[in-house]
């Protein structure tokens, strides 16, 4: 029996090497070589081309979006009554302070700090809602093509300097916008009426009127 045909096969080499055809360069087989005991990249281009799509990748996921977006997430503090912040955190803030107004909390060294009371130490947990960051072989395929394709722009005016490619390019990247954005549509269940969690609103149906 043959084996099964993988479609999401997008990786961060295939997307580098279409950044690459993006702006005219060949393919490469691999990102970095070894040199002694360390992993270097393959040439200064190819890390440049990488970097881009690194940065891109952190700029898309930034905005928050259905998949990285997390609410009233719980951080406990540890013994020494201090609240550290995972690693993978790109934005946070505490749930619903727009209204609760006894904590405000920000980042410093790695921990919470609370602005209102001079502190690092806290009693309670606190709840956050939260952007984390991911891998870019993690992400929906549809980010990851739209992220290669903001990646493309950005390597287009950066080494190649062509107004009529950059403006092809901006195109498709119009295009992965609209893809990403139906995608956060279709996924995220949006209602303009801030249904809280683990709660449910039925709208008026008109095919029960019909059906009568």
């Amino acid at each position: 029996m043959p084996a099964p045909t993988t479609y999401n096969t997008e990786t961060e080499l295939s997307s580098v090497n279409s950044i690459l055809g993006a702006i005219g360069q060949s393919p490469v087989t691999r990102l970095y070589e070894k040199k002694g005991d360390e992993l270097v990249y393959v040439n200064p281009e190819i890390s440049f081309v990488h970097n881009l799509l690194m940065e891109t990748n952190v700029d898309v996921q930034n905005e928050g979006w259905v998949f990285n977006r997390e609410d009233n997430y719980k951080l406990t503090p540890d013994s020494n009554k201090e609240i550290h912040i995972p690693n993978n955190v790109l934005r946070m803030d505490v749930s619903g302070g727009q209204i609760l107004r006894d904590t405000d909390v920000v980042r410093r060294n790695g921990k919470l700090y609370d602005k209102l009371n001079h502190t690092y130490e806290f009693s309670t947990p606190l709840y956050f809602d939260i952007t984390w960051i991911f891998p870019f072989e993690d992400l929906p395929s549809v980010f990851k093509r739209y992220i290669t394709q903001r990646a493309s722009v950005r390597a287009a005016i950066q080494l190649v300097a062509n107004t009529e490619l950059v403006n092809l390019l901006t195109k498709q990247e119009e295009m992965g916008r609209a893809a990403v954005m139906e995608y956060e549509c279709n996924q995220g269940d949006h209602t303009f009426f801030g249904t809280p969690p683990y709660t449910g609103y039925r709208p008026y149906q008109p095919f029960n009127t019909l059906a009568r």
